[in-house]
């Protein structure tokens, strides 16, 4: 008799279960029968996507082929170019077509017009380029554009896992690799800054003209130095006070000529047009 009631006892027990289950289904609770999320699928199914900067040509913005010339002067601000159709400066890539050679650099816009080649060549531009002085060459310059694309890296072999792997504190996250390229345009203001900061005295001595931020006239940067004191010369006999500062930049030894200082903006306008008016179109106001 009592194994007839631990008979009947199971059966109840199997019943309540099958009646537990019924009513699961009837719910609408099926997660039981549903398959496991695969977790190699689901991991592979996110793939992480870099991007990337590049280069692009932009002949539409800027493109000339024509000769290019370099004086022979040392030339501050690196890489560069200077053409009289620049309307803002550009990035561009600098082709000499006569040997392949190519450097990236920067454009500016040329004020000054003279006889001969109408492109301007710096001195690092043309050494890049193998340029020599007072020789023109056949040279293409090209704007550039900067310009992102994905690129979907292959899937890499998942790392042993160990005791010792630890994350890397200053990874960066997936989905973007941040790039800083080298700006030509503003690497050769900053060089030309700098160099005249140089060349400015730390505790300058003070002068009456300290209404005027820039009271000299720059008439040019001259390699040889009997050169700068011809220049010289010759502002001294226009009956301009002329000076000559010598500096050096990257090794190399230049002479600086200016005229000044000036006690008033005319005074400066009146000197800059007599400085002019002996053939030195490229001078600019400059501190000192």
């Amino acid at each position: 008799m009592i194994s007839g009631v631990k008979r009947s006892g199971m059966r109840v027990t199997l019943m309540v279960g099958a009646m537990a289950a019924l009513t699961a289904c009837q719910d609408g609770n099926f997660q039981f029968l549903n398959k496991k999320p695969d977790a190699d699928g689901d991991a592979g199914a996110t793939r992480s996507v870099k991007l990337i900067e590049r280069d692009v040509e932009a002949p539409d913005v800027f493109q000339v082929t024509e000769a290019g010339l370099w004086d022979g002067r040392p030339s501050l601000g690196g890489v560069w170019v200077a053409h009289p159709d620049v309307i803002e400066p550009e990035r561009v890539i600098i082709r000499n077509t006569t040997n392949d050679k190519f450097v990236i650099g920067a454009l500016f816009r040329r004020e000054r017009e003279n006889p001969g080649p109408r492109l301007q060549v710096s001195s690092d531009a043309a050494a890049a380029l193998g340029v020599l002085a007072g020789k023109p060459v056949q040279l293409n310059v090209t704007a550039l554009r900067r310009e992102q694309v994905e690129q979907t890296p292959p899937p890499a072999p998942e790392p042993e896992a160990t005791a010792e792997t630890k994350p890397d504190p200053e990874a960066k996250p997936d989905g973007m690799i941040e790039e800083k390229p080298l700006d030509p345009i503003k690497s050769a203001e900053k060089a030309i800054e700098k160099a005249e900061a140089k060349a400015t005295p730390a505790t300058p001595p003070k002068r009456s003209n300290a209404g005027l931020e820039k009271p000299y006239v720059q008439i040019g940067i001259f390699s040889v130095e009997s050169n700068a004191k011809s220049a010289a010369k010759t502002m001294k006999a226009a009956g301009l006070k002329a000076e000559i500062k010598k500096q050096t930049s990257k090794g190399k030894t230049f002479w600086r000529v200016i005229v000044g200082p000036a006690k008033t903006a005319a005074e400066r306008t009146s000197n800059l047009k007599k400085i002019k008016a002996k053939g030195f179109g490229d001078a600019y106001a400059v501190k000192g």
